[in-house]
């Protein structure tokens, strides 16, 4: 796993990526004698975004190091002078060493899906709130938007291209979470080194640019220079000036075996299948088509019957497509062995900790979730196959060595979209494919 060293800067501590309230509310809970009480806080979500018909579960792995790296230094608690000498002592000498079980990354989740479970003193669970919301919330919206695009796609490659239309840092595990849902490369050099994905891209327009005298334009030695310094196993950007001339200007200077042709603007389907024609007509029948221009999983699906190999996806897979939050809360869920929840309107939540089994036909297909008392017994599903969801992620605050790497949790995400029934798949609004049924 990665160090939050180089998740989060230069800084290797998570304790100040926190609300006030939650050392607020820890100090009071030193004074009022309630710090100790054993609790137990669940993250899960309401309802999905958009009426989205499943979510995905990413960044457990990336939670997991936060929570072993959330301690303070000296200099940090000194920085908090809202709080009294009791509970600056307590967080100079603060290290997680409760539980955490939950879904698997890379695992499907439904309104209600316990994700997470976080056990331990009332103390030592509450701050990390923050931080666990924060990690779950931004690389869950990723990854399930990016699923989406990827069966949109079906089975055509997708490279992710976002990082300049968001913060920097959220670029890296942007770049991370869509690689989990099934995007084949990044053009983030920092998501490449720091989780192995394969890296893409070649110029942008300004290249072509660059290539302008006096004498006005000129694309084919912009072209050259790329192909001397590359090879002809790179992508070539053909719509700078005019496109036609951009093709035949690139099999001129590349020959027939150049890899890819880029099309960055304009109607791509039509211009996906001019670009084709043409292609083959100058012998290039293997030179790939490379899509990019404010694709979403809508204009991947409205593709999917032209003469498209590769789309490329930047803004709206780093912005989770229109839901750039999963919305999922973390709620205190039981204390001391009893369950609490919240009644609120609209803010209902099921007490007690949970673990959860997906009930699926013999044929693997997915019926229902059920979630049930943690370490209790798992309910009966008749002639159904019960596919055990919740496992230990820590224990005593260490994390166990069997927590799923990245390349285990992207096919276990591919796996799991296969259970799904048909209609679960549809990118229209909708009710959840699954329901969560809770079993006392």
């Amino acid at each position: 796993m990665t160090s939050s060293t180089e998740i989060h800067g230069p800084t290797r501590s998570t304790a100040l990526m926190t609300d006030m309230y939650e050392l607020t509310m820890l100090q009071a809970a030193l004074r009022d004698g309630t710090a100790d009480r054993h609790c137990s806080f669940e993250v899960f979500g309401r309802r999905l975004p958009n009426e989205r018909r499943y979510g995905v579960v990413a960044g457990t792995e990336r939670v997991l190091r936060a929570i072993q790296d959330f301690s303070f230094s000296q200099e940090q608690v000194d920085s908090l002078e809202f709080l009294d000498d009791t509970t600056k002592k307590y967080l100079l000498d603060y290290k997680f060493s409760g539980d955490v079980t939950g879904y698997r990354e890379g695992e499907l989740y439904f309104p209600g899906s316990p994700i997470l479970t976080v056990t331990g003193t009332f103390a030592e669970c509450v701050v990390l709130e923050t931080i666990i919301l924060s990690i779950l919330n931004h690389d869950s919206a990723v990854a399930s938007a990016a699923a989406r695009m990827v069966t949109a796609a079906e089975g055509r490659p997708i490279i992710e291209m976002g990082s300049r239309r968001t913060h920097e840092y959220a670029a890296v595990s942007a770049a991370r979470a869509a690689y989990l849902a099934g995007f084949t490369s990044t053009s983030n050099l920092e998501a490449a080194r720091r989780y192995g994905i394969p890296s893409a891209g070649t110029s942008a327009h300004s290249w072509t640019l660059l290539h302008t005298d006096e004498n006005g334009s000129d694309e084919a030695a912009a072209f050259q220079a790329q192909i001397d310094s590359l090879g002809v196993n790179t992508t070539l950007l053909v719509d700078t000036y005019d496109i036609t001339q951009g093709v035949e200007t690139a099999i001129k200077v590349a020959g027939p075996e150049l890899a890819a042709v880029r099309i960055d603007s304009g109607d791509l389907g039509v211009l996906a299948r001019q670009v084709r024609a043409q292609l083959d007509g100058l012998g290039a029948h293997n030179t790939q088509i490379v899509v990019s221009s404010d694709l979403d999983e809508y204009a991947i699906a409205g593709l999917r019957a032209e003469p498209v190999d590769v789309f490329g996806v930047g803004t709206s897979v780093v912005t989770g497509s229109g839901a750039p939050t999963a919305g999922l809360v973390y709620k205190l869920v039981e204390v001391d062995g009893v369950p609490v929840a919240k009644r609120s309107r609209g803010k209902h939540s099921h007490g007690g900790a949970k673990q959860a089994i997906r009930a699926c036909r013999a044929t693997g297909t997915a019926v229902e979730e059920i979630a049930f008392p943690l370490g209790g017994q798992a309910p009966t599903v008749g002639t159904l196959t019960a596919v055990p969801l919740t496992t230990e992620l820590i224990k005593n605050g260490e994390v166990l060595p069997d927590v799923p790497t990245l390349e285990q949790a992207r096919a276990h995400l591919a796996k799991a979209l296969v259970t799904l029934p048909w209609e679960g798949l549809a990118l229209s609004r909708d009710e959840p494919v699954l329901s969560v049924r809770w079993a006392e």
